[in-house]
């Protein structure tokens, strides 16, 4: 039940725990009947796991080639009838041990299970319902920082404890964009009136401003010792917060609001969205030159949602609002698409699953389906793995605990909606089967030739 109209900093903490009364989904990485054909049917069973057109590959290279590494001749007799029974009964004894290997990593892989419900529920009143902001911040000190209309809170995770870290006065100006240091040292406030704060969180004081925009700060990323920030003025502005002066460079390319803004893990590439519908990616040591590297016009609408692949530097992930509710994943390296899936929703955010290969997209408004939804998707495939829901407006924002386990959503519903779908890191059973595959396939190939 949501708590009436009050003080925001006690109706914040209200706590709502909706786990033990959903059953959970739980998805199956291989059907169990594939695990009871492989039994029955040791050669054929396995060509709908995966991982075949790998094995597949590897039997081809090594039957079709000689120890030279050169095609064999089609209808060519090769040693004595002994030796070429033997070469069969070794293709036998592959495939059996291959089987052996699926079979063995369909009974050892874990299942998946997705909770369908929430873990936990705060109350968010007076959570601004714009699609531009980002007003959500996980740091790695456990401390989420949340800015409700024109105020601004943390919740400690570890013992549920709320502070007011500031509150704006009068009706006019509200913080649009919270981002946490990459040491959790210092909060990074972007508001409507073009202002951008660093606060020390931890003896809750204002550090400095820092000047440069004209529009509000939707958008704000740090990068080491650098603060990104984007803006309703259009322009890109790198801080070094180091430096008395601290604007290192300005960008000046989009041709509406900067909406988006995600550096890479590495730190040697950054993505801009913008309200043109243009994604940018740009190269950390040519920016003060305003020189992009890629200018991508993929997208049919607002590009705000933005994530770099954890485990692929090179790969970034960007939806697209309402026009468009397309997530189209990049080979920034060479400029493109390399994979395109249409939700039919305005896609609020992008999170990806560090212990999985998966990726989490959470929506807002739509014509026909996943309206206020969140969507699982696997990856590389991109196909849905499951979705949850149970938001009653659309998603603003979703950001992700520092241990990589729980997403938070934060919907125009006023509330926000803990989630345990990624869940904890598993033993990689299916790199495992792969190597395994590659070993057996390497000693088999001395015996064939």
């Amino acid at each position: 039940m949501k708590a009436q109209r009050g003080d925001s900093l006690n109706r914040i903490g209200t706590l709502q725990d909706d786990s033990t009364t959903v059953p959970p989904i739980t998805v199956f990485r291989y059907h169990s009947s594939f695990s009871s054909s492989i039994k029955k049917h040791p050669v054929s069973a396995f060509f709908f796991i995966p991982c075949v057109q790998a094995y597949r590959q590897k039997l081809i290279e090594n039957l079709s080639l000689d120890s030279q590494g050169r095609p064999f001749k089609i209808m060519v007799f090769r040693g004595s009838p002994k030796s070429s029974r033997k070469s069969i009964r070794f293709v036998d004894e592959l495939r059996q041990e291959v089987a052996a290997i699926f079979e063995k990593d369909c009974k050892q892989t874990p299942y998946r299970c997705i909770p369908k419900g929430e873990k936990r529920v705060l109350d968010a009143p007076r959570l601004r319902n714009d699609y531009y902001s980002n007003i959500m911040s996980w740091g790695i000190n456990n401390i989420l920082a949340v800015a409700l209309g024109p105020e601004l809170y943390l919740w400690n995770s570890e013992d549920q404890a709320v502070h007011k870290l500031l509150q704006v006065r009068g009706g006019n100006d509200w913080p649009t964009s919270v981002t946490w240091s990459e040491d959790a040292s210092t909060l990074a406030v972007g508001y409507m009136c073009s202002n951008l704060q660093l606060w020390d969180v931890e003896s809750s004081k204002l550090i400095r401003s820092l000047q440069g925009h004209s529009g509000r700060i939707a958008s704000t990323a740090w990068n080491g010792h650098i603060l990104t920030s984007g803006s309703r003025d259009k322009s890109i502005i790198n801080h070094d917060v180091r430096a008395a002066n601290s604007l290192a460079s300005c960008i000046k390319r989009h041709a509406d609001e900067v909406c988006g803004l995600k550096w890479s893990t590495e730190g040697n590439r950054l993505a801009s969205g913008g309200n043109e519908n243009l994604l940018y990616i740009w190269e950390a040591s040519k920016m003060s030159s305003s020189k992009f590297l890629h200018r991508l016009s993929d997208h049919c609408a607002a590009v705000k949602a933005l994530a770099w692949c954890p485990y692929q530097n090179n790969v970034l992930a960007s939806g697209g609002g309402l026009s468009d509710g397309c997530i189209k994943i990049w080979n920034t390296e060479k400029g493109i698409c390399i994979n395109n899936i249409e939700t039919k929703a305005q896609i609020c955010g992008l999170e990806w699953n560090r212990h999985h290969k998966e990726i989490l997209s959470g929506h807002g408004y739509s014509i026909t389906e996943n309206q206020n939804k969140l969507c699982l998707w696997r990856y590389p495939s991109m196909t849905k793995v499951g979705e949850l829901g149970n938001h009653k407006s659309r998603i603003i924002n979703l950001c992700q605990s520092p241990d990589g386990i729980t997403v938070i959503s934060a919907g125009a519903d006023e509330t926000l909606r803990f989630w345990d779908v990624f869940g904890p890191p598993t033993a990689g059973a299916g790199n495992s089967m792969v190597s395994d595959l590659q070993g057996l396939l390497s000693f088999r190939t001395s015996l064939l030739r």
